[in-house]
């Protein structure tokens, strides 16, 4: 029991750090959307997209390599740990000399059509993001070593402390300095001198600059952790972590590809046109920031996940978990059903997050939430390929969504554009939990309320195009049935409930 405690304070630790940073991110997207025209939010959001799959060519799978052959027994730690250093820095650099080579033509590329930011421009965001990619790289197995001798305090510390250099230097450089240099206040020389260095007219950049120097400032904090290194490269731990790390590395690229291509391609793919009288950028940036407000579920899901794989583990055992598990999966199911329909129906105020220039994507949100939810229920049920050492399903389903990704964007955002883009998250990650749930009932059965639960969700989606599209009254009043109607909806299923549970305990 005390180590079940330790295990989840551990996890608690960890997961505020990454739970905190994920909300942090999430309202700084009011102060983007309110600085920003959607064509620069744009070039945030693509440049951000692809520094997700770039982080993961630059560790390799090397975190969780490190902590497998370090925890072997008879494990030289201090030697694996400098070896796995050497090779993630190694790896880091040759990656980040090619980027920085290329950079020239890739930033002639992007900037093809743009009419506001230049190759300069945007070669200068690239150094930025490949700094960004190389600093997170270089300290990732330091953080590694600290999760690994349990140092979870200060693991989270140094997170925190990252979170809260970004969103500061963010506030300061996107906001404070504008402020300053139309002050009355201020006086000339002093505006004069901050203009020597500081570019009013390019946000952009402070915002990479930002995530930059956070980044530098943990190093002093992980000194500690990097106690004894040198650079070494052993042959023979490289070969056998190699073949641990690869599939590692698949499985990372494939889960990458189903969360982040949309925002990869969708400039590419988008005809020219295809919003009159507003660039590729621009729809990519209010696709962008759009998105974000489907973190109300992703943030849950992530909550969830935190407090439930511990506790999947730790009732592997029990003769009654399956039944325990589907229970938690009905009721995680409705939780999340709930987020879907309030956020929904809700959006003619939430919308105000957003500066007015993005709203035109509001339409992608109640998809993408649903979307999230089935991510959800696929977690939920992923824990039978966990629980019956059968990884290698959660490899096969991932590359799946990703080719139902690859192939649906290239099918849909030609024709409906970033609605082709939501659609297409919503269909892969709903055709990854269905592929779970075929397969884990053929090797980890557990007694899914399927029926009920299918039910909970199309009555949820039918309310929500009922009362999104069929307006009654002006805003106002519209939002209180629609708050009526969800209470309703939910006090009918915990009556359904209540009175399923009675006839079962007579």
């Amino acid at each position: 029991m005390s180590l079940l405690k330790k295990l989840a304070g551990q996890t608690a630790l960890y997961g505020l750090s990454s739970m905190i940073g994920r909300a942090i991110n999430f309202l700084l997207v009011p102060v983007y959307t309110a600085l920003l025209l959607p064509a620069e939010y744009g070039i945030v959001t693509e440049l951000y997209a692809y520094a997700a799959f770039f982080n993961i060519l630059y560790l390799l799978g090397m975190e969780t390599t490190y902590f497998r052959f370090a925890n072997k027994e008879g494990a030289d730690e201090p030697h694996i740990f400098n070896h796995v250093n050497t090779q993630v820095l190694f790896g880091s650099f040759i990656i980040s000399a090619i980027i920085f080579l290329a950079t020239p033509a890739i930033a002639a590329h992007l900037s093809s059509g743009n009419a506001q930011k230049t190759a300069a421009d945007f070669s200068a965001y690239i150094y930025y993001v490949v700094l960004i990619l190389f600093t997170d790289a270089a300290l990732s197995i330091a953080f590694a070593r600290l999760r690994m001798k349990n140092k979870a305090f200060w693991f989270a510390s140094v997170k925190l402390m990252n979170i809260g250099v970004t969103v500061l230097l963010n506030v300061i450089l996107l906001w404070g300095i504008p402020l300053l240099l139309v002050s009355d206040s201020v006086s000339q020389s002093t505006k004069e001198f901050i203009l020597n260095w500081y570019d009013p007219d390019d946000l952009v950049s402070y915002i990479f600059l930002s995530n930059l120097i956070a980044n530098l400032l943990q190093l002093p904090f992980l000194l500690k952790a990097f106690t004894g290194f040198k650079f070494v490269w052993d042959k023979y731990l490289y070969k056998p972590m190699l073949v641990y790390a690869l599939p590692l590395m698949v499985m990372g690229m494939a889960g990458m590809i189903n969360e982040m291509l949309d925002r990869l391609i969708l400039r590419e793919l988008l005809p020219d046109d295809f919003y009159p009288g507003s660039s590729k950028l621009h729809a990519l940036g209010v696709y962008g920031a759009c998105y974000k407000l489907s973190m109300f579920m992703t943030l849950a899901i992530q909550a969830f996940r935190y407090a439930a794989e511990p506790f999947f583990f730790s009732r592997a055992s029990d003769k009654n978990s399956p039944q325990l598990f589907a229970d938690i999966m009905k009721w995680f199911v409705l939780v999340c059903l709930l987020i879907l329909i309030v956020v929904s129906l809700n959006l003619e105020w939430i919308k105000h997050f957003l500066n007015e220039r993005y709203w035109e994507g509001l339409g992608i949100v109640p998809v993408l939430l649903l979307a999230n939810l089935f991510l959800g229920v696929y977690y939920n049920l992923a824990i039978w390929f966990k629980l019956t050492d059968k990884t290698y399903w959660g490899i096969y389903i991932s590359l799946f969504g990703a080719t139902v990704t690859i192939a649906g964007n290239i099918v849909l955002i030609p024709v409906l554009g970033y609605m082709g883009a939501a659609y297409v998250t919503l269909f892969c990650y709903a055709s990854m939990a269905i592929c779970s749930y075929v397969l884990g009932n053929k090797y980890y059965p557990i007694p899914y309320q399927t029926v009920k639960i299918v039910i909970w969700i199309i009555s949820a989606a039918a309310l929500i195009c009922l009362l999104r599209y069929v307006q009654v009254a002006e805003s106002m009043i519209n939002l209180l049935i629609n708050n009526l109607i969800i209470l309703i909806w939910l006090g009918v299923i915990f009556l359904i409930e209540k009175r399923t549970n009675r006839s079962k305990a007579s």
